[in-house]
């Protein structure tokens, strides 16, 4: 379906010319044949026209006129557009075991790479969002199909603090709601209730991690609550079972990818596991992602159409005037 509106509709005011020319029209009729009558008195006859075909030129002519000045009007066409699209955001841990360098040139710098690519092959439909975890979790940029602002975002992470994976699903889904959500049992952030966040589906959280919770809760609480709101989570493992060696505050401490978190999380939101090396793994996330079908009213002028048609009933009528008398008018 689709909606007309005018965007000058006082030029509507050029359709009072149309009764006047009816009119005229009808002036000239009762002319014609009153010559007739005159003329079978003298004793010459015409053979007057006859059949209604015969007004099918003038008519035409009438309502191109008629249809000319609707153009004047610049109509604009309201038209429901069905198209697809979805959330995703994009969850960095950006704590510190994140600069180990088991995967080059480190891990936040592969996963920053992995977001970038994935980025540039997402359709405009796709909003997208990028949350920065560590000890807690923070949306720096929220859901936009504006590309250019996304991209800063994740230029700007920088790896520092502790790791809390519940944390940063939180923050994927503060994202998506567009208010802070928080976990049940939270009592240090003031409830021991979860927030009531609805349903968004067509969303996905990309949880781009090592893995390694530094926190004494875990994950699940969180995850039931993004299963529940029909949020999927797609873990994205960065770095090495084997691991490797960071320097903090003049300490060494040893750091490795843990898988069995991530795993329990995708399975918990229906998601899908992946360890991530390069970019190609990161890609292969978005054929996962169901997105939805909407519609939406984009308006279009349709001046030229209705000109169009204008023209056509004009020739249309000039022609069969000619086939008929000879003339146009």
């Amino acid at each position: 379906m689709s909606e007309l509106s005018l965007t000058w509709p006082w030029a509507l005011a050029g359709l009072l010319i149309v009764p006047l020319l009816v009119a005229g029209y009808r002036r000239v009729l009762r002319v014609q044949e009153r010559r007739r009558r005159e003329l079978a008195a003298q004793g010459l006859v015409m053979a007057a026209p006859r059949g209604r075909w015969r007004h099918l030129g003038p008519v035409l002519l009438v309502a191109a006129l008629a249809v000319m000045v609707l153009s004047l009007t610049r109509p604009v066409a309201s038209v429901a557009e069905p198209r697809r699209e979805g959330t995703v955001v994009l969850a960095f841990d950006v704590s510190n075991s994140m600069a180990a360098t088991d995967v080059k040139p480190s891990r936040l710098e592969a996963a920053k790479a992995a977001a970038r690519a994935f980025i540039a092959k997402q359709p405009s439909s796709v909003r997208i969002g990028v949350v920065a975890f560590g000890g807690t979790g923070l949306v720096t940029q929220r859901p936009t199909e504006d590309r250019a602002a996304v991209l800063a975002a994740v230029a700007r992470l920088r790896p520092a603090g502790d790791t809390s994976l519940a944390d940063g699903i939180l923050g994927g889904l503060s994202a998506i709601v567009g208010k802070p959500v928080k976990a049940p049992g939270d009592a240090e952030r003031g409830t021991d209730q979860e927030t009531p966040i609805g349903y968004h589906g067509g969303t996905a959280i990309v949880l781009l991690t090592d893995g390694e919770d530094t926190t004494d809760n875990g994950p699940a609480g969180a995850a039931e609550l993004a299963s529940a709101a029909g949020v999927r989570i797609e873990p994205i493992g960065l770095g090495t079972p084997a691991g490797t060696t960071i320097a903090v505050d003049g300490f060494s401490i040893a750091t490795a990818l843990d898988e069995a978190p991530l795993r329990a999380v995708a399975e918990t939101t229906g998601g899908t596991y992946r360890r991530a090396s390069d970019a190609a793994s990161l890609a292969a996330v978005y054929d996962a992602i169901e997105l939805q079908w909407t519609t939406r009213t984009v308006p279009h002028e349709v001046t030229s159409w209705v000109a169009a048609l204008a023209a056509l009933l004009l020739l249309g009528g000039a022609t069969v005037s000619v086939l008929r008398q000879g003339r146009v008018i």
